[in-house]
């Protein structure tokens, strides 16, 4: 499998992300959704992988800069067929060792705290996340659950 920095130009990524907002639709109040869309994930403080099995998306992921020393996982999501494949696993440990490339001393994300998000929350456990409290902007929520690990650099 390929990770590669995408450029959300490509229809597949689209339709991809948009099966990830529905959903959160579906399984979050719209106070607590916090799925970027497209636009949303092209910004300039937010680098954003593909992982490809020769020319099929296998999943996604992205990394915010939240400071100097701070970053964010965000969109991290498996395409149905590959599913239960390692994918999830590949893309963020390609993001923890870019953290450690950027010199960041932590890393943190958002997921759900309802049982649809339990195998995200088991696999980000996997590589040494724990619960911590809410970050940047984001509030006290009970439909969210915040997880943070330290990164040891370069």
């Amino acid at each position: 499998m390929l990770i590669r920095i995408d450029d959300l130009q490509g229809p597949e990524i689209a339709a991809l992300l948009s099966e990830h907002i529905q959903d959160m639709k579906s399984v979050s109040p719209p106070e607590s959704k916090h799925a970027l869309d497209l636009e949303g994930l092209r910004q300039a403080d937010i680098t954003f992988w593909t992982i490809w099995q020769d020319s099929h998306l296998a999943g996604c992921a992205a990394l915010k800069e939240l400071g100097p020393q701070h970053g964010e996982i965000k969109s991290m999501r498996t395409a149905p067929s590959f599913r239960r494949m390692g994918v999830g696993a590949r893309l963020l440990m390609h993001i923890i060792r870019e953290a450690e490339q950027r010199g960041y001393e932590r890393l943190s994300l958002e997921t759900g705290s309802m049982p649809f998000f339990e195998p995200a929350r088991q696999l980000y456990a996997r590589f040494g996340f724990t619960p911590c409290p809410p970050f940047g902007n984001y509030k006290l929520d009970p439909n969210s659950m915040f997880m943070t690990r330290e990164v040891l650099g370069p």
